[in-house]
């Protein structure tokens, strides 16, 4: 009998609902407590500190009772109960928002002087960094009466967003679709994805026009959330005085717009070798053009191999062994208090992510199927799940939580160790060509791919704030356009590939996808640094993982030895990406 998988230890967040309850009862009190020193924060340094530490204790208690309610919901997303303790959370989460909304407006009414001499008073030496990025946003805070407003309306504001999800998930019907040996399948989200992994061309191809059959019939709905999500980062940035939604996007992590349009133009200049990857995929398909349903079909379709959920950990663990012994130790945590929820069932939400707050377990959902693919899954999700657990352990909770600029590198990271000690361990032919099949895939989806999607977020935005509005026609043409100058002269693309920024949730996350593509380069980077045994090297990325929030976000990765303010990560990740082809090339042809 087939040992069980494992799944997560909630109990270890609450006992049971009843425990639950009791802090879900204590939010409103918590954030009475800090709405008490309205009015006072100009009193004295000690009165400021007193505040932020009263709103900690209330953020942090609301991070832990959403945190367990979610994941309880994602065990089973048909379950009411646990839905319904979600839907509670975010309604007392809407209902409390007056409550919070005060402290920026009234902190920027204190005399900047006399803020910059408190900084350095005892009682606020802690909160400096906190301070000083809360004063670069003064300029852009609102009054007090229109924050109230601004925080009032979140919910109501997020409504195109939330329609979309509705739309896109639980109210999508793409019907039925003829599949391998004639079977007739239901195509789903997560069945598109298996199809479109199919060897045979003609299932590919069904799927694809079927899937894109429904956006075709829901694209003026999806064109018109779109555009009201664009709209609002636009006004939103527009109102608080940033010259663009760009700008706006980029503060809060005190990122110039330059990185983001150094990405988008080294990834122009690397095209050649995208093109290239695309040459090599149509030879070894024996196709003279490819189509945009030939990009997730392996160029190995005879490749299997099994990998129980046990013997996908062992090689994972072992892959990370040039992290050093202390990093493998608590990488045993994970294992020993069952931070993983495992195996894939009815009910359970798709995918995989890494979860929690800072009093809790740094949790995965997996949806386990022992494939070479979930073991990649596993490796990543441990990433971000030792990246927060480094974080939380090394930082207190004001500045343990890290930025998402940052939160893509450490999963990646371990994405390139596993390929690299699987490489290194392997004679098989077919296993080598996998693996270099694998990561090219990666690095297209990852750097080519969100680049593509990044550039395409920017002009949306830049048609909105230019006075345009985005309705279906021009959102399908636009995309269509890209799509073409990124994936070149080998693809011809079905024209239904125009409609795919209808089914992307990314676009409603402002500039949020840029990150990927800089985070991936910096993975490569910090990876090969990892592999040449270096000591300094391997400190310095110790240092990345519990630098939490404590610095900005390009701070930290220059001083784990990656400086993404310059476009020579970018640059490095593709000449990685040249040499990966060249490699994949000559095996194939061996």
């Amino acid at each position: 009998m087939p040992e069980k998988e494992p799944v997560w230890n909630l109990e270890a967040l609450y006992q049971n609902a009843e425990d639950w309850e009791a802090d879900f009862k204590r939010m409103r009190p918590l954030a009475e407590a800090f709405a008490a020193y309205r009015e006072r924060l100009g009193e004295a340094p000690e009165t400021l500190a007193a505040a932020i530490a009263a709103r900690d204790d209330y953020s942090r208690l609301a991070e832990k009772v959403y945190s367990y309610a979610h994941l309880r919901s994602d065990e089973n997303v048909a379950d009411s109960t646990n839905r319904a303790r979600v839907d509670r959370v975010m309604a007392c989460f809407a209902g409390l928002a007056e409550l919070e909304s005060w402290f920026e407006p009234e902190f920027m009414r204190i005399d900047e002087n006399r803020l910059r001499e408190w900084l350095t008073h005892p009682a606020l030496i802690f909160y400096r960094r906190s301070l000083e990025q809360l004063m670069r946003e003064r300029e852009h805070t609102l009054s007090e009466p229109e924050e109230r407003v601004l925080g009032a309306l979140s919910d109501v504001m997020g409504a195109p967003a939330k329609i979309f999800g509705i739309l896109n998930d639980a109210d999508s019907d793409f019907g039925r679709v003829t599949g391998e040996g004639g079977r007739r399948l239901e195509l789903t989200h997560g069945s598109y994805r298996r199809l479109m992994e199919s060897p045979q061309r003609e299932v590919r191809r069904r799927a694809f026009r079927k899937l894109y059959s429904f956006y075709q019939g829901k694209r003026n709905t999806f064109a018109a959330t779109l555009d009201a999500t664009v709209r609002r980062h636009a006004t939103m940035a527009r109102l608080r005085r940033y010259p663009s939604a760009l700008a706006a996007a980029l503060a809060p992590d005190n990122v110039p717009e330059k990185v983001y349009r150094n990405l988008i133009d080294s990834v122009h200049s690397g095209l050649s070798g995208f093109y290239r990857y695309m040459d090599l995929r149509a030879e070894v398909l024996h196709l003279d053009h490819l189509d945009m349903y030939d990009m997730y079909n392996p160029l190995l379709p005879d490749y299997r191999r099994e990998y129980p959920f046990k013997s996908g950990a062992a090689v994972v663990r072992e892959a990370l062994r040039p992290l050093g012994k202390e990093y493998l130790t608590n990488l045993d945590l994970a294992f020993r208090q069952r931070w993983i929820d495992v195996p894939e069932r009815k009910g359970k939400r798709s995918g995989a992510y890494s979860g929690g707050c800072y009093d809790s377990y740094p949790y995965v959902l997996l949806n386990y199927n022992r494939t070479l693919n979930d073991v990649f899954t596993l490796a990543h999700e441990l990433g971000h799940s030792m990246h927060s657990f480094y974080s939380n352990s090394s930082q207190p909770y004001h500045y343990a939580d890290y930025e998402i600029f940052v939160a893509e590198v450490a999963s990646t990271t371990n994405e390139v160790l596993l390929f690299e000690h699987l490489l290194k361990n392997t004679d098989d032919r077919l296993e080598r060509c996998f693996l270099y099949g694998y990561l090219a895939d990666e690095i297209r989806g990852t750097i080519f791919r969100q680049t593509m999607f990044a550039e395409y977020e920017l002009l949306m935005h830049e048609t909105v704030e230019q006075g345009g509005t985005l309705d279906a026609d021009l959102l399908s043409e636009r995309y269509y356009e890209l799509n073409r100058l990124y994936y070149g002269p080998r693809v011809l693309a079905d024209r239904s590939i125009g409609l795919e920024w209808s089914r992307i949730p990314h676009f409603y996350y402002n500039f949020y996808v840029y990150k990927y593509a800089t985070g991936m380069s910096a993975a490569l980077q910090l990876a090969e640094r990892l592999l040449s045994g270096d000591d300094d090297a391997r400190r310095a990325y110790f240092g990345f993982l519990r630098a939490g929030g404590s610095k900005d976000v390009l701070d930290i990765m220059r001083d784990a030895g990656v400086d993404l303010s310059t476009p020579e990560p970018i640059k490095a990740a593709l000449a990685y990406f040249d040499r990966l082809i060249d490699r994949l090339r000559a095996e194939l042809n061996s």
